[in-house]
């Protein structure tokens, strides 16, 4: 190993903020377990990674939506050496719900809430016995936007319902380790300069070259910086961009007022 810390399990790495991310962590010093389902770019981002950082690389491919993928990389993600989990991979299933392929809604449930749940479920009892890891789960800002209709926000209910769950299941489970040195983040990023918007998820973007959608947003170096920066100040919640904490503040203690009053409104 090139670090006492151990390795960081990336998956979706294969482009966007998962390989952003990779890229820094090997920068750090992390040795590295890339996951996703485009074979080249993985092989490509493991020569760079090999090459510029001098760490150790293994790459997993495997469609997070498969049992048996999934299975593999749940096992990998045990490891006593994972002190580092990124549950980046994810796919969006736009379109209105009405319309949803059944096959293409399950790969959305299967990949966003299910592959997160299992490999975090996975990473953590052995970070535990360790005393020290780190789990990030990336959502999005669409988390936070249910009841916003449509256009110029793309036909979500599907995919903002899996990050939303993704941001509930987080926080609970920070809370809930909060007297641990683990460290427990959901990363919720806006509109980011990736290709992401250019596949609804059956199939990826074909290619070995990375590019960006039309849309733009932010640059994924940026989103990197703000989890890394809120890693260390022990948010729970980051979302980047958000210069003041208050709005969260504000949605934790409106959460809690509706709880107060729901338990005193039986008149």
């Amino acid at each position: 190993m090139s670090t006492e810390r151990g390795a960081a399990l990336v998956t979706g790495a294969s482009s966007g903020i998962g390989a952003a991310y990779a890229r820094r962590l090997a920068g750090l010093g992390w040795d590295t377990v890339l996951v996703a389902r485009r074979a080249q770019r993985l092989d490509d981002l493991a020569t760079w990674l090999r090459t510029e950082t001098d760490t150790a690389v293994e790459t997993l491919v495997a469609d997070l939506s498969e049992p048996d993928d999934l299975a593999r990389v749940v096992r990998r993600a045990a490891g006593d050496d994972i002190g580092f989990l990124l549950n980046n991979a994810g796919i969006n299933g736009y379109g209105p719900f009405a319309r949803l392929e059944p096959e293409l809604m399950a790969k959305v449930l299967g990949i966003n809430v299910l592959a997160v749940t299992a490999l975090t479920r996975a990473a953590v009892p052995a970070m535990l016995e360790r005393g020290r890891g780190t789990v990030v789960n990336v959502a999005s800002q669409l988390a936070f936007a249910g009841g916003l209709p449509p256009h110029p926000l793309p036909e979500r209910a599907v995919y903002g319902g899996t990050k939303g769950y993704v941001v509930t299941f987080t926080r609970t489970l920070a809370a809930e380790l909060a007297g641990t040195p683990l460290r427990i983040q959901v990363l919720c990023p806006g509109l980011t300069a990736t290709e992401f918007h250019r596949s609804r998820g059956q199939e990826p973007v074909p290619g070995r070259e990375q590019s960006v959608h039309e849309d733009g947003g932010m640059p994924v170096d940026q989103v990197v910086d703000a989890s890394l920066a809120a890693l260390d100040t022990g948010e729970s919640v980051c979302v980047p961009g958000l210069a003041d904490q208050a709005p969260l503040t504000r949605l934790a203690e409106a959460e809690l007022a509706i709880r107060t009053a729901a338990r005193g409104g039986g008149s």
